[in-house]
């Protein structure tokens, strides 16, 4: 596998070292850097390639989104990871927005953030399942509560939802659920329908950017 770097911008130097302790053991990490504020690390990450970056959101001097943002405006390829309590839930939406290719919460385990770099490292998205699922969960009792003449959303929306947010295309997907690609063209058709979406290529951003749920 290829190896990667990471930065870790984060303003407190104890999470920034456990982090650390836990990158180093990776097998494809390389370089680990660190800064702690965004303006620090838009100083130091025009040196850096084959990077990842895992980003606070609420720090001081500049904070995460707006670092997501100005990096994403020099190398578009950049990958930027969040970083997240669940008290932060406000700051979500700005940092898809902002570019994020991921949305980490800071009490995730261990592997889950391996399984997060990994994913995006392959071009993927990545939001811990604990968001995944409160969206799914919101985004029915929505359509349920709208008052309008819809259908719920079916067992095999919220499969193919899933991989959607995970970055898959709709071959990939078929794929995935052995199913032909033209059914799950049509269950992507159904969700845009049902969630009133317009973004075919990631309905979850979608879900997230317009609140559909509460962390």
């Amino acid at each position: 596998m290829k190896k990667i770097n990471i930065f870790l911008v984060d303003d407190h130097a104890l999470f920034r070292e456990g982090l650390r302790f836990l990158l180093q053991k990776i097998d494809f990490v390389d370089q680990i850097l660190e800064a702690e504020n965004g303006l620090e690390f838009l100083e130091h990450i025009i040196e850096i390639k084959d990077c990842i970056v895992l980003m606070d959101i609420e720090m001081p001097v500049m904070n995460g989104v707006e670092a997501t943002r100005k990096a994403l405006e020099r190398d578009p390829d950049l990958k930027i990871i969040a970083l997240s309590m669940y008290s932060e839930e406000s700051y979500l939406s700005s940092m898809i927005e902002a570019g994020a290719s991921g949305f980490l919460l800071k009490n995730s385990s261990f592997n889950e953030v391996k399984n997060a770099l990994t994913d995006v490292m392959e071009g993927k998205n990545y939001y811990s399942p604990h968001i995944i699922q409160s969206i799914l969960e919101i985004m029915t009792n929505k359509i349920n509560n709208s008052g309008k003449d819809r259908d719920d959303i079916t067992q095999r929306e919220k499969d193919i939802l899933y991989y959607i947010c995970k970055g898959f295309s709709n071959a990939e997907i078929a794929d995935k659920l052995s199913i032909s690609k033209r059914t799950v063209d049509k269950h992507r058709e159904n969700l845009l329908q049902k969630t009133q979406s317009r973004n075919t290529a990631n309905l979850v951003t979608y879900a997230i950017k317009h609140h559909y749920f509460d962390i």
